[in-house]
Order: C-alpha cells, then sequence, then structure tokens
C-alpha cells in the first residue's frame, strides 16, 4: 500500500458507522466486496504542519507562503484546508489494487508562494490515495498554469495510529508531506532557482473528517 491514510482511516469509520467486513462468498471468482464505502465525505479538515527546514528554505530563497481562500496558516505553522467532499471505497488488503480507492477533495483553498515580484498558487487539492499524489490548480501571477498538477507525495510510512474520538470525529496524523517532481520544476523555473527538489519535505499532515454526514 502506497498511503496508508485512508485505509486505516476508513478502517475506523467502518467500526463507527457499523460496517462488517464482508466474508464467505460462495463464488471464490466473484469480485471482492468492499469492506467499507464512503460516498460523500464530509468536513473537516486536512492540516500541515510546516517542516522547520522547509520554513527555512523558503525565507533563504525570500519566498513567503500565505494562506488562499478558506485555508489558515497559524503562528505556530499549521496549514489547515477544509476538506469539501470527497469519496472512498477501502476493500481487504490484497484483495484488490489498489485497496483504496477514491478521492479527498478540499476545494476553495490553497497556499500562495511570493517573492522576486511573482505570486505561483496552489489550490483545489485533491489527494488520490490509490495513486499516492495530492494534485492541484496551479496559476503564476493570476494565469492559471495547470488545472490538475501533481503537487505533494503523502508518504504514509510514517503513520500515528488512528483516533477516533467521542465528537464523531476520526483523525490519524503523522503523513509525510514530500513535494513532487513537477512541482519542484514549476517553482524553480517561476522564482528563478534550483533549490527546491522531488522529495523535499513539506510538513507532517494531520487528517480530520466526520464519521457520518
Amino acid at each position: 500500500m502506497r498511503f496508508h491514510l485512508p485505509a486505516i482511516l476508513l478502517s475506523g469509520v467502518a467500526l463507527a458507522l457499523g460496517v462488517a467486513a464482508c466474508g464467505g462468498d460462495d463464488d471464490p471468482a466473484a469480485p471482492p466486496k468492499p469492506v467499507a464505502q464512503v460516498d460523500q465525505l464530509s468536513g473537516r479538515s486536512t492540516a500541515v504542519t510546516l517542516d522547520g527546514g522547509f520554513v527555512k528554505a523558503l525565507q533563504t530563497l525570500k519566498l513567503t507562503p500565505a494562506p488562499l481562500g478558506d485555508a489558515t496558516i497559524s503562528k505556530a505553522g499549521v496549514a489547515s484546508f477544509p476538506i469539501t467532499g470527497g469519496n472512498v471505497t477501502y476493500y481487504q488488503p490484497g484483495s484488490v489494487s489498489p485497496f483504496v480507492q477514491g478521492e479527498i477533495d478540499h476545494d476553495g483553498a490553497g497556499l500562495s508562494l511570493t517573492g522576486g515580484g511573482k505570486t505561483v498558487e496552489l489550490t483545489d487539492f485533491v489527494v488520490d490515495p490509490g495513486a499516492s499524489v495530492l494534485t492541484g490548480k496551479v496559476s503564476v501571477d493570476g494565469k492559471v498554469a495547470a488545472e490538475d498538477a501533481p503537487l505533494f507525495f503523502p508518504d504514509g510510512r510514517t503513520l500515528n495510529p488512528l483516533e477516533v474520538n467521542d465528537n464523531g470525529t476520526a483523525v490519524l496524523e503523522g503523513t509525510t508531506v514530500k513535494l513532487k517532481a513537477e512541482a519542484a520544476q514549476l517553482l524553480n523555473q517561476t522564482f528563478g532557482v534550483d533549490a527546491l527538489k522531488e522529495g523535499v519535505v513539506i510538513g507532517v499532515a494531520k487528517i480530520t473528517i466526520n464519521t457520518s454526514a
């Protein structure tokens, strides 16, 4: 599994919603049935605690980050993006590939980087758990450069155990967010630098969702 977050997350959601694993199919050749399926995600947010090394690199490059739309960046350096929708289906690991399918949407929010008289806006993030990629719209100085560019790699190998709360939320923290090669190239070209590389750690994600509509 290349991106563990939704798999573990939906395991908790399945418990919260009373969804039981399927088994005992009389026909071994029959397609596997989902263990859990969430057709419409609602709330709450993906929060990324920005890595100190990444923040220092931005300062060295004289690039200033800022939230866009409904996003926020706290004084502690946590960038938060509201979850606006999406869907996820989780299968028993090994039964199909990828066994986590769907998307997690963050419409109307994003992050900008400004420096050297130029501004790059990264918005409308979409997490594809099956492909282990976060994509988004890229605009340079107000003009759209790409509608659906690969931006970040969510590395789920650093996940903490799932936390299910009494307030109807599920939380999974610890996914390391890394820069994709395509995003690094675009940013380097736009700002006339060469310091941003594929695999640069952006921060650590904490995803909080509602376990019911």
